[in-house]
């Protein structure tokens, strides 16, 4: 935590919220820098609205995916394996929960890549709910794969690779009210579809049910004591 009462701080980053007026006057816009050892801004995560943000474990799965998930599961799926990962267990109303959906393929199987003609392409499918607002499915760089059978090349994915998505928290009033004291969890649910493929033999699509659980908590809203509040 930075005492920058003054702002400077927050100048000097060149992210002061010119805008605020009132209580919210000198404060920074919602974001995060992430700077190396030698002192040089590697990235920057940034928000529009200072209710809809990332969480600190959220903004490390997005640049060290291996450290900033959270296995929840595995899934029972024919042809594959699925763990599902989240990067938190516990929001509140605006939080950014990255939901992460980790295939595993046996050797010299794959998998269609998004907008591949002809077969089924793998996709994460999360069920509309009002309590979320769902962003984009990611997906990673897939490879083309030639298949001399018939003579055709297609984008698939092979080996393990992950599809995440993100998903605010609503901070609707109407929402946050349900919450009392203690919060309370909401589940997740959607769906991966995919058709996977050998050397010879291509399987029948399949969908399989995925689902997260998350805890949403109440916001605090209580002030800071009168003799330290940002003047």
């Amino acid at each position: 935590m930075l005492a920058d009462a003054d702002s400077k701080a927050i100048r000097a980053y060149q992210v002061l919220n010119a805008e605020a007026m009132g209580q919210f006057k000198g404060m920074a816009r919602p974001g995060f820098f992430f700077i190396d050892t030698k002192g040089i801004v590697r990235e920057k995560f940034f928000d529009a609205k200072y209710r809809e943000r990332l969480s600190g474990n959220g903004v490390i799965a997005k640049l060290f995916p291996e450290l900033g998930e959270e296995v929840t599961g595995a899934v029972e799926a024919p042809h594959l394996k699925v763990a599902i990962e989240q990067s938190d267990r516990v929001g509140v109303p605006g939080s950014r929960i990255t939901l992460t959906t980790e295939v595993e393929l046996p050797p010299d199987v794959h998998v269609y890549a998004p907008g591949t003609k002809g077969y089924k392409p793998v996709s994460v499918v999360i069920d509309a709910a009002p309590e979320l607002e769902l962003k984009p499915a990611v997906y990673p760089r897939a490879e083309v794969l030639y298949m001399p059978a018939i003579q055709e090349r297609v984008p698939v994915f092979q080996g393990t690779f992950r599809i995440r998505q993100d998903v605010k928290v609503s901070s609707a009033a109407e929402f946050s009210n349900t919450l009392g004291t203690d919060g309370k969890i909401v589940t997740i649910k959607g769906k991966l579809n995919y058709q996977a493929c050998d050397s010879k033999v291509c399987f029948l699509p399949v969908s399989v049910p995925i689902e997260w659980q998350l805890q949403v908590l109440p916001l605090d809203r209580q002030r800071a004591p009168e003799d330290i509040r940002h003047k």
